[in-house]
Order: structure tokens, then sequence, then C-alpha cells
């Protein structure tokens, strides 16, 4: 099987072309994978036709197949990716005016029970390369129209899997999507979103280049929390709002704080008082995501005045936006990626 190049690291491309090249070809390799992200080797017209032939044979860009493409009536696309084992995985394209955003997975599946979320179904199967992360980006980018010199676009890390579960592939990943010689997008524009893996969340607080971070609360008690995210029972809410405070956060950034509102289950005023104390001390803000139903999902969306009237309630101590639904005829939006065969009916 040939071995993928996106993936690799400008020192690992030098030592994948040996002494014998001089360092300038590893430049080129790596700005033609990149930076001009060229879909072939055998395209890089900088580097001479005997190397291009000698890397053809045992090597490949390494970009993930489309299996499925779905379009939506909201312009929205889901795609469903196959990757070198034939496992596949989806990422989803929303196209917002001047900024696009590519929802992007970081496992085959998902370990983190969610009770809510269409993922959870499938349990875990692999994690991801950081090549299998980066060349969602590159193939959405590509396919999309989204590599004009202009054209911006954010990466949210919310696709299939709990990313900090797989953070050491994940932070190269980030070092590669933000390198200024490669893809060269900011970190401004990458957001990662955990349910809370505390000791991860420490870790990835040391890292030198990381995502922003954005945590997934659904609860405004510890009893609820716990059985609706299972994994939280190892992770308490008064750790995690510890960890958020002792958080290094850029000058520029705030965390931000997801919460799927459920029917009936956690979208009460009381709910959203008792989430607005509990968030008072943190530089952060809160995006409301009211429930994308699917099959084998025990919860109800709430109505739109429900929804309203929680983000009124929180919006009198911290920002809090209510997340417009993207999807949600082709199983594309937040919490129904479960790599369905067809579009909903």
């Amino acid at each position: 099987m040939s071995q993928a190049i996106v993936g690799l690291e400008f020192s690992e491309i030098r030592e994948l072309l040996g002494p014998q090249q001089p360092a300038f070809r590893a430049k080129q390799l790596y700005s033609a994978v990149y930076h001009e992200r060229v879909g072939d080797l055998v395209q890089i017209s900088t580097l001479p036709a005997a190397l291009r032939g000698g890397l053809a044979e045992t090597h490949e860009i390494g970009l993930p197949q489309v299996d499925r493409r779905y379009d939506s009536v909201d312009g929205t696309r889901r795609y469903l990716l196959k990757l070198s084992d034939g496992r596949t995985i989806e990422t989803v394209l929303m196209p917002e005016g001047e900024r696009d955003t590519v929802c992007i997975s970081s496992q085959v599946g998902c370990p983190v029970d969610c009770k809510f979320c269409m993922t959870a179904l499938m349990g875990l199967e692999r994690n991801l390369t950081a090549g299998e992360i980066v060349g969602q980006v590159l193939l959405v980018a590509r396919d999309s129209g989204l590599l004009q010199p202009n054209k911006r676009f954010n990466i949210v890390m919310m696709g299939m899997g709990e990313p900090l579960l797989n953070l050491n592939n994940v932070l190269k990943a980030t070092r590669l999507l933000t390198d200024p010689d490669g893809i060269a997008m900011s970190e401004r524009r990458i957001t990662l979103s955990t349910s809370g893996i505390l000791p991860r969340i420490e870790e990835m607080a040391k890292a030198e280049v990381r995502p922003k971070l954005a945590i997934s609360l659904n609860a405004s008690t510890e009893e609820m929390r716990q059985q609706l995210m299972p994994i939280t029972r190892k992770y308490h809410l008064k750790d995690l709002l510890e960890v958020c405070k002792a958080y290094p956060l850029r000058p520029w950034e705030k965390l931000t704080f997801e919460y799927v509102l459920l029917g009936g289950v956690n979208d009460s005023d009381a709910d959203a008082k008792r989430v607005a104390r509990m968030l008072a001390n943190l530089k952060c803000k809160v995006n409301l995501i009211a429930l994308n139903p699917g099959p084998g999902i025990p919860f109800e969306t709430p109505d739109s005045e429900r929804v309203a009237a929680f983000q009124q309630i929180v919006k009198r101590s911290m920002p809090c936006f209510v997340r417009k639904p993207r999807g949600r005829d082709i199983f594309a939006a937040c919490g129904q990626l479960k790599r369905n065969e067809q579009a909903a009916e």
C-alpha cells in the first residue's frame, strides 16, 4: 500500500526524501501538497521527473475518496469519505456568505456515549491519523471552491469523534493547517469541541499551536449531565469549571460552551438561570443548539419560543447565540453524523 504524504510535517518530508536530495526539494514537495494543494504527485512540476516518478511508486498524496455526497436544500453538503482501509467518515461543508465552515471528524465513530447524538450509536472504530484529519479539509476545499486566494473559511472539529481522545494527531493536524508555509490558516479559525476530558484540556493548554476550545455542557446540574453524557461520571462539573478557570486564553480568545436543548429535559428557565450562574466568572460565550432529531434518539426538539426564552435569560449574563440548524434534511446537522447512506425522507 502506498504511503500518504498528507499528514507529514516538513521535517518528516525531509527525512522521506533522504540526504541525497537538497533541502529545497523538501520545501517544493511540502509547498505543493499543502500550499498549492495538488491532487497528484505527478502534477508537481517543480520536482524533477525522476524524483516524481520514484515518489509515485511508493507514495501518494493520500486524500480520502468521496464515497457519496449529499446536498441540502440550505446549501449544506455532507460528504461520506472513504479512507485507505475502507472505513468511512463524514465531513460537512456549511456555506455562509463570505464565511464557509468545514466540520471535520477526528475519529471513526465515537466512544463518548452522549444520549442525544447519533454518532454515539456507532461506538468507536479507530482514531484518525493527522493526515486523515487534514485530508478532509484539503479535499472539501478543492471540491467546493475554497482554494481561491481570498476565500476564508473556518474549521470546526465537531464531526465524528472526541478530538481530545486523539489529541496528538489533532494537534499535529492543527500545526499543518496553521503553518504559514503550508495551508496557512489562522488559529482563530479552528475550533475543537470536547465533551470535557479534563486531563487532555490541560494538556492542550500547553501546546504552542492549538485550536480554540469549545466545551459541550448540555446540562445545568451534575446529575443531569451524567445522565445525558455518561463519560462525565469520570469528569465532574465542578472540576471542569476549575479547569476552565485556569485555561490560558489568548488575548483574542473566549471559551465557548455548547448546550444542546432537549425539549422538557434541560431547557427550562431554571436551567437557563443555573447555566448563567455557573459560567458567570468565565470569559466565555454560549452557543445553544436545539436538538437535531434522528432515528434512535429518545428526545424531542424544543419549540423556537422555548429556545428564545432560554437564550434571553443567559444573554443577561454573557453572549449567547442560537446555532441555526444546517443540513437536517440530509443528516448533516450537529449530532446527526452516523454514515447514513441516504438523505432523510
